[in-house]
């Protein structure tokens, strides 16, 4: 077998198992925040300044997960493009020793 072709089949395992983990995370964490926005609007002992604040790091830790998905995506983009271009040159390396 190819050992490019392999490498790029245990990244597309890697970036699956990613994606499958991450999208668990993302429903427990809506699931929180659900729950969390629930309880604040039931519990009027706490005052508007800390409903606040727990709306915020709520939201704070919504868009780091998405930022870390992002930085996680652009990685797997870049090593997809390194193996493609591994590929391409293989290729043309292979072209040119065939044609000698």
């Amino acid at each position: 077998m190819d050992q490019t072709k392999m490498v790029k089949q245990m990244v597309d395992f890697q970036k699956t198992t990613f994606d499958n983990a991450y999208n668990a995370m993302v429903m427990a964490q809506e699931q929180t925040n659900s729950m969390m926005s629930m309880s604040l609007e039931q519990a009027t002992w706490i005052p508007g300044e800390g409903k606040a604040a727990v709306k915020e790091w709520l939201n704070a830790c919504q868009k780091g997960s998405q930022d870390f998905k992002q930085a996680v995506d652009d990685s797997f983009k870049g090593v997809e493009s390194f193996f493609s271009d591994t590929k391409k040159t293989s290729a043309k390396t292979a072209k040119k020793t065939s044609t000698k």
